[in-house]
């Protein structure tokens, strides 16, 4: 009997919790079996990394593998273990050195021919990785320009599993993330384009200064939607801090930009007007997404004609502002906004 061990993160909500996965080589029939609550995805890993070992030019132990994934508890959603369950079997099958496997965190899914996709929460799951103490942690490289934006901890790119076994080894050299810098101006629409409207001006400059909620009335095209589009424009920059929170929840709905992941001005969420309760709140099945709610933290809702097409789902929109935003899956009920007991942003309605 053999056994090897690597580490992954499990995001739930914006939380991230260290996995443990150990991988055990024993007698009987060529197969693999995957234990501790994996869901749908998780179980059709077991081909994928099989396929993805084997197209790296590794061989695939020719016996029982057993992978169980700790705390046994948690529920496991998504392909972002991929990675650690393939370097569990090669270190069971002795072919890994162990030193830096120990030491490392790894996040990513496999393709067949062992290239590494990116996969939403990154940004938490590194987050998550460097509270628990850890000092590496190995991403997809499409996604290391996002686990970058965390400092403290040592964060490197792959394009495959070939260089992540050759890192291992110490045959080859990993990406590093560019030193990533906050834009010094920022072009954002805001009232200096606004011709009129005093009293709406004045509305508009009171919500931004005390965060309060706004509803705009008036007959159609007299500016109400272009006033509403201008109040991120006179909120103050995000912190860092509070750039990484907005940052980490736009991450886990899988709706970042590639060429420039940190979000660091206040968002402007406008969803449709029939849009449902799941998609204002989030939910769903397996790795649960934020709604628009939640997307909207530390900028500006805009619901627009809420008082009539909205009514049946404007309540679910509206009772997160008042008290925790909370989003459900099947099995849990999931908080994504970490400022406090209050919703932090602005509600503008259009009635």
């Amino acid at each position: 009997m053999a056994l090897g061990r690597a580490h992954s993160v499990a995001v739930s909500g914006v939380d991230g919790q260290i996995v443990e996965i150990e991988a055990d080589i024993g007698r009987g029939l060529p197969a693999v079996h995957l234990v501790g609550l994996p869901d749908t995805a998780l179980h059709e890993s077991r081909d994928r990394i099989r396929a993805a070992v084997t197209n790296s030019g590794e061989e695939w132990p020719d016996s029982k593998v057993i992978l169980a994934l700790s705390p046994a508890t948690l529920p496991k959603v998504g392909s972002v273990y991929d990675l650690a369950l393939s370097l569990s079997v090669l270190d069971a099958a002795k072919k890994l050195p162990r030193k830096l496997l120990r030491e490392t965190v790894f996040l990513g899914e496999l393709a067949l021919d062992g290239r590494l996709r990116s996969v939403r929460g990154v940004l938490p799951a590194v987050l998550a990785a460097k509270r628990a103490g850890w000092g590496t942690v190995v991403v997809p490289a499409r996604a290391l320009a996002e686990a970058g934006l965390v400092k403290g901890i040592e964060v490197l790119g792959a394009d495959d599993l070939s260089a992540v076994i050759g890192w291992l080894r110490g045959e080859l050299a990993l990406a590093v993330p560019d030193v990533f810098e906050r834009a010094d101006v920022v072009t954002v629409r805001d009232l200096s384009e606004v011709v009129g409207q005093t009293d709406a001006r004045w509305a508009i400059e009171v919500a931004a200064a005390g965060a309060h909620h706004l509803m705009l009335t008036g007959p159609p095209g007299i500016g109400k939607t272009m006033l509403a589009q201008r109040l991120p424009g006179i909120l103050p920059p995000l912190t860092e801090g509070e750039s990484l929170e907005v940052t980490a929840i736009h991450s886990v709905a899988g709706v970042l930009p590639e060429d420039r992941p940190l979000i660091d001005m206040p968002p402007f969420i406008a969803p449709h007007h029939s849009s449902s309760v799941s998609s204002l709140v989030g939910g769903g099945s397996g790795m649960a997404r934020p709604g628009a709610v939640s997307r909207a933290h530390r900028g500006v809702l805009f619901l627009d004609e809420c008082c009539i097409a909205m009514y049946p789902t404007a309540e679910p929109a509206i009772l997160p502002h008042e008290k925790l935003s909370a989003a459900s899956d099947t099995k849990s009920l999931l908080r994504f906004e970490k400022s406090g007991n209050r919703f932090d942003g602005r509600g503008v309605t259009d009635g």
